[in-house]
C-alpha cells in the first residue's frame, strides 16, 4: 500500500476480500453473503420491520425487501403482521431457516474474528470511529448529489 492510496478504494478492496471470503463458505448452503447476513442478524435480532433490519445490515430498504423475498420464496423466512400496529410487519425465520442460521453461526463469528484479528481493543475502537465517519463523509456526498 502506498500512502497516498485512496482509502474510498481500500475500503472497497476490504469489502470484496469479506465478500469472497463469506461466499466461499457459503455457497454450498446455496446462499450468497448477502443472504447469509440477512439470515445471521434475524437471528440475532428476530422480529424486526424490514426498515429496522435495512438500518441493521447497512444497506437501503428495497435491497433488504429483495432478500427478504429470495429467502422467502426458500422458505427460510417469513413476515407476520405486528400484534400491536397491524400496518407493520415484523421478520422471523422459519423452523428451517432458524435451523440453518444456528448452523451458520460459528462462520459469522469465524468471519467476524478474522476481519479484526491481530488488532488490539484500542485499534477496534478507533477504526469504528473512523468507518463511521467515512460512513457518514459518504452518506452527506451522496445528498449532496441529489440536490
Amino acid at each position: 500500500m502506498s500512502e497516498t492510496e485512496p482509502l474510498g478504494r481500500l475500503i472497497a478492496a476490504a469489502r470484496r476480500n469479506i465478500s469472497r471470503a463469506v461466499a466461499r463458505r457459503v455457497r454450498s448452503h446455496g446462499l450468497n453473503p448477502a443472504r447469509f447476513w440477512l439470515l445471521i442478524n434475524l437471528l440475532e435480532a428476530p422480529g424486526l420491520s424490514l426498515g429496522a433490519l435495512a438500518e441493521r445490515i447497512r444497506t437501503d430498504e428495497p435491497v433488504a425487501s429483495r432478500i427478504v423475498a429470495s429467502l422467502r420464496r426458500r422458505r427460510l423466512v417469513h413476515v407476520r403482521t405486528d400484534t400491536r400496529d397491524r400496518r407493520r410487519h415484523r421478520l422471523e425465520l422459519t423452523a428451517q431457516g432458524a435451523d440453518l442460521a444456528t448452523r451458520l453461526a460459528p462462520l459469522a463469528a469465524e468471519v467476524r474474528a478474522g476481519v479484526e484479528e491481530g488488532f488490539s481493543p484500542e485499534e477496534k475502537a478507533a477504526l469504528g470511529r473512523f468507518l463511521m465517519r467515512v460512513i457518514e463523509n459518504a452518506s452527506r456526498l451522496e445528498q449532496r448529489s441529489k440536490r
